[in-house]
């Protein structure tokens, strides 16, 4: 992964996380998503098995 794409994905997951908290209705899918965001901001060591899962649910997502 680019160093691009990480900082693109990062700033979805970003504007995602506040629009999920100032909705104040947060749900487990929501919950994950702000999980993610806070591993790829701090670039902890789980942050290949999230990216790894992430392109997983892309390459499902864009499959014709």
């Amino acid at each position: 992964m680019s160093e691009q794409s990480a900082v693109l994905l990062a700033l979805v997951f970003g504007i995602v996380t506040v629009l999920l908290v100032r909705s104040r209705d947060v749900k487990w899918w929501e919950a994950a998503l702000i999980a993610l965001f806070g591993m790829y901001v701090g670039q902890t060591p789980l942050v290949f098995a999230a990216d790894g899962l992430v392109h997983w649910f892309i390459s499902i997502a864009t499959r014709t």
